[in-house]
């Protein structure tokens, strides 16, 4: 590697030139830098002697900054200098230095910086921490505020433990034994594998997205939200804190049922006899319990967050000594089972609670003198039990009846009339836990689901198996709900579930893209291996009938999974207790962070206000909400109701997390580089399917909810319009699926049954930027009942270095007319000297392939007859012309301001139609269109059509109201007969005053043009400069034409001698002496003995008999659509051509003038 060698020599303060003897310290700045840029070996200095004390650095590498922070002295002590001058004997600042070196970017400094720049702001990036160690650190009350020190956190402290306590949970406790039973062990697998495939397909897809790039604080929702964009991210975000309020409701849920199942079912404060009378007091008791509990919880994190943290550490002790006891239980189990007897009757099980003499048999034998029965114990069988010591021989034995025999026969005589199942079937005693060495797991390999008020079976016993319904007041152990594989799945999933807690914790890891892919997907895989043991070792060790007895009523009320414990069930009880109230509190402490989270970044405006707290940054507000939609869980009571509700959220919340990575690496999204080098898109695609195969298989029902719920959410954000742009994987598929459809659409022109109207609205703007006609776009809006393209353009005069701003300005201006109008469309505003040269680049460059305007909307010129200046008009005409040559339909509505704005519906009236000459249909399809508008839809339709003498008119009638049926169009039909008759003196008249108009004003141009030309005559006299233009751009383009057009002949003379004759006094007056024409009396007498041309004169009789008609037959209607006659091909007439327009539209008050773009737009075919 090439080095650079520098050398700095100190030198002495009075010795440096330009120095006065009092001069300071020298660069005594303290970040002064020695920088260079080059590879190579450069000498900095002239060589110095020994004494000097010279120093030689040598540095390897190119592009890279000293930083000069010691400062070096002389050896005699002298004055300290930190300057360093290289080569220049006058101090040159070592800044300049650098600035020399880049004096070619030096004017763009300040928006593009130098490299080291950047790399400095990048080396000092640090996260925001967002996890405990800050909220502790604020609700430390006088403590100082600390200095930040940078996060520490390891993968295994901070992310493979916060997620084993997040997935471990009340599931695992109270209900995989239960799933295990009634699904059996085959199926409880393929339930907990399905299930552990879906976190850990998500866990991939999610390393992916926090490998990608630096990972924000603020975990898993900013990595969700950032991926996906602020819609789906807003939806996704609020879908994941309503399934982790509900998993805090479901934790307190299962804490209850544990407090009041199985350490103190006497806390009851409802109870009930019989089996819907206890389940009803048993749901209360959980509302009740469950509201104090919430209560107590929320009051908890709201008074110290730090206590919930401190305690994190407990509960997951609690959690690992209870799995840790379970498989210690199973093991001890194979040499020496627990003794928990299970009561049956045939294949029935029997309630443990209704054995209040513990004698499992119909009668027992008792000793005449001793007729308690506590002195006896029972034995198996249907006939008589024996007493457990030695029975005198003297003394006579009695038969007495059992108090199941009670509860069978309704009395305690032998001769009592008894349940028929009673009757037939003997009662018997089996292992509730055979052990691990039974074999009792190929009886459990096979699911047995149940209907509710089914009985708990044990299908191997013998049993009469006559037609026996057990009644619910018989002691037997009930299904409490009809089960299916669909329904454990949803009731399992909350247990795979917290798999995002490290990411949650992302501010406080050392190294988040390291930690969390590795300590999430090593929680998932420990946690999954625990599940799948714990189903084997279940079926393999505890009884069918046990399994399947949800809260161990076979077994006198003992928490199944309890039974198996080592070394005591009350192990597992505690613990259980403990880890759900756990979990419950972190579901508590971190869905309000959550929803503080959405709520800053203000994407759904009505939850602005929970993103406020109290001073230290606690989400009061947001605890307060989700304390709220906890207690809807919690009113529902049921864990087995409450569990499927989340699964449901985080189902929702995984499938978009795999779908945001799928596409990403679909679409080849150039910031997509996950440096997780373990991940590929069919995983996520796969992903995803599962999730969506789940929510349905779960429950389809909660599943349609769900998106519902999200569907709403985005839209809502979407027509809020969200301010927030993170470059999401969304925007990427909407710009691949946009190019796919413009490519489609390129492949041909669309058939007549696709045209729809695809508008360019020309707006004008004033010199303040306001737009003169906003009405334009009202009826573009009114138009778009046929859907497509809408693109609003101007033009801004000048230059476009210079009228930058303006134009950005100008479609901002658009932009708000277009949401007050609600217009979805585009705008387009074009820089150009000229008017006319921006309206036809703008009609050749608008759209994009297939989408380019096929209809140009413009206003009509009002005050062309007033102004002076011809430009409007000819700008006008000029814009009219370029629309016929590219093939477009031109709409142009006269009287704008009187057109109804869309809170002005028309209560009646008739659109009229007058069809003069067909133009591909637009006159037909246009009024259709406005008919579908809310503003025109109560107006009926009327269309005229002109006969001449030679037409049959009763024919054209009938064939028109034909042609409209097969249109589908409803309207009113009439022929208007124009007879021929002689040329009016009026219209003879209107001509002639046509022409004179027009001869004036060209005179009235020509004489300022030759005043113009007197002031440069002087300015040329006085400069002594060659003329080499007269006039203006504009009158060059127009006047000048005009005159080298009316006179052919000689055209060529007039420029040689308008550009190479230099001007004298004598030779301008006798050319104005020459070409004026009304500059004296003569001239206006020639122009007042012009006679009108002819062919003027039958377009002024067509314009006048057409209006006579129109005006006759129409004056009543809300607008009259009508055929607008093209531009005459010699430009000389244009002026006259505007006069015609305003002949033919005179006397209405709403004119829309169509001219067809030469194409049909309209078809009888379906």
């Amino acid at each position: 590697m090439a080095s650079v060698r520098f050398t700095v020599t100190p030198t002495k303060a009075e010795d440096l030139p330009g120095l006065p003897d009092t001069s300071p310290e020298i660069g005594s700045r303290s970040g002064t830098h020695v920088r260079f840029g080059s590879r190579e070996s450069v000498s900095r200095s002239e060589p110095h002697s020994d004494a000097s004390g010279g120093l030689t650095t040598t540095a390897g590498g190119g592009g890279t900054e000293i930083p000069c922070h010691s400062i070096m002295e002389q050896g005699d002590g002298n004055s300290k200098i930190s300057s360093v001058y290289i080569n220049n004997s006058h101090g040159v600042d070592d800044d300049d230095l650098y600035d020399r070196n880049l004096a070619l970017f030096e004017e763009e400094m300040d928006t593009r910086p130098k490299v080291s720049s950047l790399l400095s702001r990048l080396a000092n990036y640090t996260n925001l921490t967002q996890g405990a160690k800050e909220h502790e650190e604020a609700e430390s009350i006088g403590e100082k505020k600390k200095v930040s020190k940078s996060p520490q956190m390891g993968t295994f402290m901070g992310v493979y433990l916060p997620c084993l306590q997040n997935i471990f949970g009340v599931i695992l406790f109270l209900r995989l034994t239960w799933v295990v039973g009634t699904a059996g062990v085959l199926q409880g697998l393929c339930i907990v594998f399905i299930c552990c495939c879906c976190t850990l397909l998500t866990a991939i897809s999610m390393s992916a997205i926090a490998t990608n790039g630096v990972v924000p604080a603020g975990g898993s929702y900013f990595m969700i939200s950032r991926s996906l964009g602020p819609e789906f991210g807003g939806a996704v975000g609020l879908c994941f804190y309503l399934g982790t309020t509900f998993a805090g409701a479901m934790y307190i849920l299962g804490a209850i049922e544990i407090l009041l199942m199985y350490i103190a079912p006497d806390a009851a404060i409802f109870t009930a006899k019989g089996l819907e009378g206890e389940a009803a007091a048993m749901l209360n008791n959980m509302r009740v319990y469950g509201s104090i509990c919430l209560l107590l919880m929320s009051l908890l994190v709201f008074v110290g967050v730090k206590y919930v943290n401190k305690l994190a550490s407990v509960f997951l002790a609690c959690v690992i000594v209870s799995i840790v006891s379970i498989y210690v239980g199973a093991l001890v189990s194979a040499f020496k089972p627990p003794n928990f007897p299970v009561c049956m009757l045939g294949n029935r099980t029997i309630n443990s609670h209704d054995l209040v003499d513990d004698h499992c048999a119909k009668t027992v034998l008792l000793p005449a003198e001793k007729e308690d029965a506590n002195d006896t114990l029972p034995i198996d069988g249907n006939t008589t039990a024996l007493p457990t010591f030695e029975p005198d021989p003297s003394s006579a034995l009695m038969e007495k009846t059992t108090y199941l025999w009670s509860r069978y026969c309704q009395s305690t005589e032998l001769n009592a009339s008894c349940d028929d199942y009673f009757n037939t079937n003997n009662f018997s005693r089996i292992d509730g836990i055979p052990g691990l060495a039974s074999g009792i797991i190929a009886d459990n390999l096979w699911s047995s689901y149940l209907s509710k008020g089914d009985v708990v079976e044990k299908s191997l016993l013998s049993s009469s198996h006559g037609v026996h319904l057990a009644s619910t007041q018989q002691p037997y152990v009930f299904a409490d709900i009809t089960t299916s594989f669909t329904l454990l799945v949803g009731i399992f999933f909350p247990s795979v579930t917290g798999i995002m807690a490290g990411s949650n914790r992302s501010g406080d890891l050392k190294d988040a893209q390291r930690s969390i892919p590795i300590g999430t997907i090593l929680a998932i895989i420990t946690t999954s291996v625990v599940y799948l043991s714990s189903v084997l070792l279940f079926g393999a060790c505890i009884d069918g009938v046990v399994l399947r007895d949800k809260f161990g009523d076979s077994v006198k009320g003992n928490l199944v999974v309890g039974t198996l414990a080592w070394p005591t069930p009350w192990v597992i009880v505690v613990g259980s207790f403990f880890s759900t109230c756990g979990a419950g509190l972190q579901s508590l402490t971190g869905a309000p962070r959550l929803l503080q989270a959405i709520a800053k970044d203000n994407i759904v405006p009505f939850l602005q206000v929970f993103g406020h707290g109290k001073a230290n940054g606690e989400p009061t507000w947001a605890l307060l909400l989700t304390a709220l939609i906890a207690e809807l869980g919690i009113l529902i009571a049921s864990l087995d109701l409450v569990a499927p509700i989340l699964t449901m959220f985080f189902l929702m919340c995984y499938l978009f997390v795999n779908l945001a990575c799928a596409l990403q690496t679909l679409l080849r999204t150039p910031n997509w580089r996950p440096r997780f080098s373990f991940y590929h898109w069919s995983l996520s695609f796969l992903g995803m399917t599962i999730c969506l195969a789940l929510m349905f298989i779960s429950s389809w029902y909660y599943a349609i909810v769900a998106m519902v719920i999200a569907s709403m959410i985005y839209k809502y954000i979407e027509y809020h319009g969200a301010e927030k742009e993170w470059g999401d994987g969304i925007r990427g598929l909407s710009l691949s699926a946009a190019r796919y459809a413009l490519l489609r659409l390129e492949e041909g022109p669309p058939h007549t049954k696709n045209w729809r109207p695809q508008l360019l609205v020309l707006l004008k703007l004033d010199e303040d930027l306001h737009i003169k006609s906003p009405r334009l776009l009202t009826l573009a809006s009114q138009l778009k009942a046929g859907k497509g393209l809408t693109i609003v353009g101007t033009v801004v005069p000048g230059n476009f270095l210079q009228s930058y701003g303006d134009a950005l300005a100008a479609e901002q201006t658009l932009k708000h007319l277009m949401d007050k109008e609600r217009v979805k469309g585009f705008c387009q505003c074009i820089v150009a000297q000229k008017a006319r040269e921006g309206i036809s680049h703008m009609i050749q460059s608008s759209g994009l392939g297939g989408m380019k305007p096929n209809t140009v909307v413009m206003g009509w010129p009002h005050t062309w007859r007033q102004s002076e200046d011809p430009q409007s008009w000819k700008t006008f005409i000029h814009t009219v012309r370029v629309t016929t040559a590219a093939h477009l339909a031109l709409l142009v509505p006269k009287n704008i301001s009187l057109f109804p704005s869309n809170s002005e519906p028309c209560a009646d009236g008739h659109i009229d139609v007058w069809w003069i000459v067909h133009d591909g249909g637009m006159l037909m399809l246009l009024p259709f269109l406005l008919h579908q508008h809310k503003v025109w839809r109560k107006c009926g339709m009327r269309i005229f059509t002109v006969a001449q003498m030679e037409d049959n008119s009763i024919q054209m009638k009938k064939d028109l109201a034909t042609f409209l049926y097969h249109l589908r169009i409803e309207a009113e039909v009439e022929v208007v007969e124009m007879h021929d008759s002689d040329i009016s003196a009026y219209t003879y008249e209107r001509t002639l005053m046509m022409e004179q108009r027009s001869e004036m004003l060209r005179q009235m141009r020509l004489s300022k043009s030759d005043r113009e030309r007197e002031a440069q005559l002087v300015k040329d006299r006085n400069s002594m400069l060659r003329l080499t233009s007269i006039g203006s751009d504009d009158e060059d383009d127009t006047d000048a034409g005009e005159r080298d057009r009316a006179a052919p002949g000689d055209g060529s003379s007039e420029r040689h001698r308008r550009i190479q004759m230099t001007w004298t006094k004598e030779k301008a007056a006798q050319y104005r002496a020459t070409h004026s024409g009304c500059s004296t009396p003569e001239g206006f007498r020639d122009m007042l003995s012009i006679r009108p041309d002819h062919s003027n004169v039958r377009r002024m009789h067509t314009a006048v008999k057409l209006n006579e008609v129109i005006v006759n037959k129409s004056h009543d209607a809300r607008v009259v659509l009508l055929n607008m006659p093209g531009p005459p091909k010699n430009p000389d007439g244009d002026e006259n051509y505007m006069e015609f327009l305003e002949v033919l539209t005179e006397g209405l008050e709403r004119v829309l003038l169509v001219r067809g773009g030469g194409s049909e737009v309209i078809t009888i075919y379906s």
